[in-house]
């Protein structure tokens, strides 16, 4: 699957374990990567994008004590920039951070970092 099969899978699966697990729904999508026509990409960047921000975060804290929970996804094969390895680096300090080859990788993660059996919540071990 394509890192945004990936990614959208982890979405449907967090949006279905909302409904048990209200805290998911906090769960968002940062708008970087892909594309754009340039005066898109001027403008985004204007607005703040930044180059390596991590695709998915979760503003909830953890059961460790962290802020929240940075989700970096990649294909088997993906690499991160050196914007992106930058942005982990820095980000560990305060937040949980994790590099995710695919959604159930990505859900386990987040059901550790909120406490949730992943088993019950329909992860395989």
């Amino acid at each position: 699957m394509s890192e945004h099969d990936e990614q959208a899978a982890l979405i449907e699966w967090a949006d279905w374990l909302s409904l048990r697990h209200p805290r998911l729904a906090m769960l968002f999508a940062i708008p970087n990567g892909g594309a754009r026509h340039k005066a898109v990409a001027s403008r985004m960047k204007a607005e703040g994008v930044r180059r390596g921000v991590p695709d998915l975060f979760l503003p909830v804290v953890g059961v460790n004590g962290a802020a929240g929970l940075w989700i970096e996804m990649k294909t088997t094969r993906g690499r991160l920039s050196p914007e992106q390895i930058w942005w982990r680096d820095h980000l560990r300090d305060h937040y949980d951070y994790a590099l995710c080859r695919n959604w159930q990788e990505a859900a386990r993660r987040i059901c550790a970092h909120l406490g949730i059996d992943a088993e019950a919540a329909g992860i395989a071990p």
